[in-house]
């Protein structure tokens, strides 16, 4: 079983995931390029609706998943391998994620509703 490969054999399973990640690309492309057709459309026939975000259960969302990840990964690399620049990788998201978090709690512009402005 520790036999080498041939060239073609080599050729073969080198070009496998460059024409993988092509035909994704294009796939990808085209889905843009329709739905851009698809708003010109819209607008021209005035029946277009732009889309409303909700900015503050996204960031609620984001924080909360940023936070869960970070302290997760913080854990697992001080158990791993101690106080090491690795533990790097779950400090960064759990203090992007605690910061997306104070945002949120701080921003006025998210405590304002309808009729009820302070």
């Amino acid at each position: 079983m520790n036999e080498a490969l041939t060239p073609a054999a080599q050729v073969i399973l080198s070009i496998v995931p460059i024409v993988g990640i092509a035909f994704a690309a294009i796939i990808v492309f085209f889905a843009l390029l329709w739905r851009h057709r698809e708003i010109k459309a819209r607008i021209r026939t005035e029946q277009y609706i732009p889309p409303v975000y909700d900015w503050q259960a996204f960031s609620l969302l984001i924080g909360l998943c940023l936070c869960g990840v970070g302290l997760v990964l913080t854990v697992m690399f001080i158990l791993l391998n101690g106080f090491t620049w690795t533990l790097l990788g779950g400090l960064i998201p759990l203090v992007l994620g605690l910061a997306v978090l104070i945002f949120y709690k701080l921003n006025p512009a998210f405590h304002k509703t309808v009729g009820n402005e302070k």
